[in-house]
């Protein structure tokens, strides 16, 4: 697969990387000389340093032969215009852009037949996605979906007064008692797929696989119980800030187009909610727009707004200003306080584990967001969900299983995994089960397996067919 990314940005860059890592034919394109200085000295690929919106400049990209087209500059127009002139000149790859603007992603401008653009990816609203969904889920922890297998997979951090400190994952499993699998471990800077005697130490991050009923009973155990999120905070009223604040309130995002994906709301439900915002004008349309909300006009980092406006009381605070920092510090002062439950919005993935580390519940990541999305549309076919921990060194796919591949009718123990991989669960019509080694793969299943950024080829071809 032959692809070329235009913009070398952090969400270009590991992209990049992943798909190099992956064994992919991979140009980039870059216009700042310093960061295509950057890609060249760092990654194994093709950088050519110039402009991602000429027609020149894209063949000498290689675009008549690509399989896709990514633009993902700093820039909408850029990217459309990318998109568009790709279509018309070399009709071979799919094209993928980033678009922030809206009113640009909602619009007829977005079909194919007018600019080419085969899917468009909005960073915010993938962003809000997953904080809804967290939300969803009681916001006790960072959730992985898949499309198909129920199971979900969540990441834990290991306290020294959690029930998981200091015991063999077989001790661990023995005292919750909760039918889970471990499918990686995060220990300094580096990740590892433990076995049964792998003991478990304060500063691990656990990666636990479970149903979500199961997950509730495993939480109980490990002292933070489900709760209903009645009275929210969202701190920042930007466009992540007004999608989640939407559907608080409403059940449904400004966005219309994106209904479906908020269709698990409870019709009926209601939250009190304030919203917090240092730009008077921006507080005006906020409270147009929401008037249901209590909207306050503040710095967040006046800490004199805590207890001005009463929030100690509040279930959950959703920190989602454009500086990560100022997130991650507003979260953790709110559990200082007492707020139960707290979310931080980053943009860059290893703010992720740090965030985690220090205690915040949940922490979402633009470039993960960007980076897992954009993968998965691209390894499309029997791939059907992709999420990268790890920095992207360890990816975690769902893939289906096909009548005509090696794997089909067989169990699991007799399947060859590239090293280092784990099947972790299998959706078999109704069932969605961690499996043992005895369980048969068959045709349709729908499995989620772990591996390594250099398997995922090797993990596709054992499951797609020949």
């Amino acid at each position: 697969m032959k692809v070329v990314i235009v913009g070398a940005g952090a969400v270009g860059f590991q992209i990049a990387r992943q798909l190099i890592d992956n064994g992919q034919d991979v140009v980039v394109v870059e216009k700042d000389r310093a960061q295509a200085a950057f890609v060249t000295n760092r990654l194994d690929c093709m950088v050519i340093n110039d402009v991602g919106n000429n027609v020149a400049v894209l063949r000498d990209a290689g675009c008549e032969s690509a399989d896709y087209f990514i633009a993902v500059t700093d820039s909408d127009e850029v990217n459309m215009i990318a998109c568009a002139l790709v279509h018309s000149d070399f009709p071979r790859p799919k094209t993928v852009a980033r678009v922030r603007n809206l009113e640009y992603s909602t619009a007829r401008i977005s079909e194919r037949g007018l600019l080419g653009i085969d899917y468009i990816v909005n960073p915010e609203i993938e962003a809000a996605k997953v904080i809804i969904q967290s939300i969803e889920r009681g916001a006790l922890s960072d959730v992985m979906l898949f499309q198909h297998a129920l199971l979900q997979i969540r990441p834990v951090a290991v306290a020294t007064d959690s029930p998981l400190h200091d015991k063999t994952l077989r001790e661990a499993a023995q005292e919750i008692a909760v039918p889970f699998l471990v499918a990686a471990v995060y220990r300094e800077k580096d990740y590892f797929i433990p076995s049964g005697t792998s003991v478990l130490r304060a500063g691990d991050i656990v990666y636990l696989v479970a149903s979500e009923s199961d997950f509730d009973k495993i939480f109980h155990r490990l002292g933070k119980d489900r709760r209903e999120l009645n009275r929210v905070i969202v701190v920042g009223g930007g466009k992540v800030g007004v999608e989640v604040s939407s559907h608080l309130l409403v059940g449904a995002p400004v966005h219309h187009g994106l209904r479906g994906a908020w269709s698990r709301m409870r019709s009926g439900q209601t939250r009190r909610v304030k919203i917090v915002e240092r730009d008077y004008q921006k507080c005006k349309l906020l409270a147009e727009r929401f008037p249901d909300a209590l909207v306050i006009n503040a710095d967040i980092s006046d800490e004199d707004v805590f207890d001005e406006e009463s929030f100690a009381e509040a279930d959950l605070i959703v920190a989602a200003t454009d500086n990560q920092e100022l997130n991650i510090v507003t979260a953790l002062y709110a559990r200082s306080l007492g707020i139960r439950r707290t979310i931080a919005l980053v943009k860059q993935a290893g703010y992720s584990t740090i965030a985690t580390n220090l205690g915040i519940d949940v922490a979402v990541s633009f470039k993960h967001t960007m980076v897992n999305n954009i993968l998965t549309y691209i390894r499309r076919g029997s791939v059907t969900s992709v999420h990268s921990v790890a920095d992207g060194r360890i990816e975690i796919l769902e893939l289906s299983v096909d009548e005509q591949c090696r794997a089909a009718h067989k169990p699991i123990r007799e399947i060859k995994l590239p090293p280092g991989s784990l099947i972790l669960a299998v959706a078999h019509g109704e069932q969605h089960i961690i499996p043992g080694g005895e369980q048969i793969i068959r045709p349709s299943d729908h499995i989620v397996v772990i591996t390594g950024k250099e398997h995922v080829d090797k993990v596709q071809e054992i499951f797609a067919a020949p």
